[in-house]
């Protein structure tokens, strides 16, 4: 389907209006003292428009700015009622509709979509108990574990404060002293690092959440979205490439692949750990620098996620669309995950800065199966859509009232309050699994990993940062930190 002309675009036809419905006589001159005279600041067309013009943009997200989306349909495959008692996981064949926000983390939103970057891959459910967010990305972990880091985290991955450019020399002094990044980061520079399109990656809640059943049974779960379209890649020399030659290359495939009725699809899939279980595992559960392995929990296969229809209007839509792991239906509820922990937070926190407080009033927001009753009023941008009901509870005029039943279980705690590390389990350290993954590549693929880290380790201005990085890759496996050294030496023109 080729793209729409601006006439057939048009929503409505008619004379053009001011933003109060008034007529404009002429959109082509602004209203003058005399022919060729100053400007008249009675012209309130002219300054209505370019008021409005001013104020076309909103603060573009700190992380994940550069976007697209598209809705879609998920349908289950499987009765998963013994798990979880989330009423649009109850019966096979149940179609939920959903937004799918793909995403860079790093760029800003004029960013080319083609660069090394971990992909966002937040999805919404417009459920009829509520919307339900899952937040992720397309890799199964990440570089760190416990919220507090992430601003720092993220300041390295940005613009230096005085060079007004990213620095190598941030990086991977950030990465080299926190050795819990070691497994993220042999993940994002490895073939998968750079998607050939949004299309051909998987999506990974990433998280452990926690899903409980009628009976009050908890399970911990991971989530896992496997691309029908089949996983493609792009090398570093082919990213380049596109990146310079057409920055849009990710948006647009996606926009017209939905255009052309080439409709994208997922498997979905879970991990399930009965919530028993998850104090003896030899992996904690709840660390976001850690996969659980097939072989301990098999993946089982739930439903099938397609993308069918794009946005009307990116900037309504996709921009304004705003995702929180803290929205949670019946059924469904956080983990221990001090990641996730901090995420329930600074997500919606993000958005009511960002877009406003009521942004769960955009339609792209708001619940499409059910209606948000709440007593939360005014504010910018608010509606009015609560007319004259009361705004407090309890109240004996018929507003909306408490349920009596947590979305989710309660979790036994102990011990006093501290800043505590994570615990540790059996077999808990930043490096196994960081090498589990490199003895998995092929002959190839650690080739072109140790290139891509190469190449930007070796812009590293300072020894001991370079050392410090490659010796977090050596701890992983002896072959991998020994083939990085001998390549950053090469690169830094050093003799082995």
């Amino acid at each position: 389907m080729p793209y729409r002309t601006t006439q057939e675009a048009h929503v409505t036809q008619g004379p053009l209006t001011t933003e109060a419905g008034a007529p404009v006589a002429d959109n082509q001159n602004s209203e003058t003292a005399g022919v060729g005279g100053p400007v008249l600041v009675q012209d309130q067309a002219l300054l209505e428009k370019l008021a409005h013009f001013n104020r076309e943009r909103i603060p573009e997200r700190i992380v994940h700015a550069r976007g697209a989306g598209a809705y879609g349909t998920f349908t289950l495959t499987r009765d998963v009622s013994q798990w979880t008692r989330a009423k649009f996981l109850s019966e096979v064949g149940k179609r939920t509709e959903t937004f799918l926000r793909f995403s860079t983390v790093a760029g800003n939103l004029g960013s080319a979509d083609a660069v090394r970057d971990p992909r966002g891959f937040a999805l919404k459910f417009y459920t009829e108990e509520g919307n339900y967010d899952l937040v992720g990305n397309n890799t199964p972990v990440f570089f760190i574990k416990d919220a507090i880091k992430f601003p720092d985290f993220i300041h390295t991955q940005k613009r230096d404060p005085y060079t007004g450019s990213q620095e190598a020399d941030n990086v991977w002094d950030f990465w080299g002293l926190s050795p819990e990044s070691t497994h993220q980061v042999t993940w994002l520079f490895g073939d998968r690092g750079i998607p050939a399109t949004l299309r051909h990656m998987n999506g990974y809640g990433s998280h452990t959440y926690q899903w409980n059943n009628e009976a009050g049974e908890v399970f911990w779960v991971k989530y896992h979205f496997k691309t029908d379209q089949g996983i493609k890649n792009l090398t570093q020399a082919e990213a380049n490439t596109l990146a310079g030659e057409d920055p849009d290359s990710h948006q647009r495939d996606l926009r017209e692949s939905i255009e052309r009725g080439d409709f994208p699809s997922w498997t979905v899939q879970v991990q399930i750990m009965p919530a028993a279980d998850a104090a003896t595992y030899r992996f904690n559960p709840f660390d976001l620098t850690k996969v659980w392995p097939h072989a301990d929990y098999p993946p089982v296969e739930i439903g099938k996620l397609e993308l069918n229809r794009n946005p009307e209007n990116v900037f309504a839509e996709t921009e304004q669309s705003v995702f929180s792991p803290a929205h949670f239906v019946p059924g469904i509820g956080p983990s221990p995950d001090k990641m996730l922990q901090g995420r329930l937070f600074a997500y919606g926190d993000a958005h009511r800065y960002r877009v406003g407080i009521n942004a769960d009033h955009l339609p792209v927001n708001r619940p499409r199966a059910t209606e948000a009753r709440t007593n939360s009023r005014d504010g910018y941008l608010y509606d009015g859509r609560h007319k004259g009901a009361k705004n407090y509870e309890p109240n004996s005029f018929g507003g909306p009232f408490q349920t009596d039943r947590p979305l989710w279980q309660s979790v036994p705690v102990t011990g006093g309050t501290g800043n505590h590390e994570a615990p540790v389990h059996a077999e808990d350290n930043d490096f196994v699994q960081a090498g589990n993954l490199y003895r998995l590549y092929s002959e190839d693929e650690k080739a072109r990993l140790i290139d891509n880290l190469a190449g930007f380790i070796a812009k590293v201005s300072r020894d001991d940062i370079v050392e410090r990085a490659i010796n977090n890759f050596r701890r992983a496996d002896g072959d991998f930190g020994k083939r990085l050294e001998v390549a950053v030496q090469g690169l830094r023109g050093q003799n082995s």
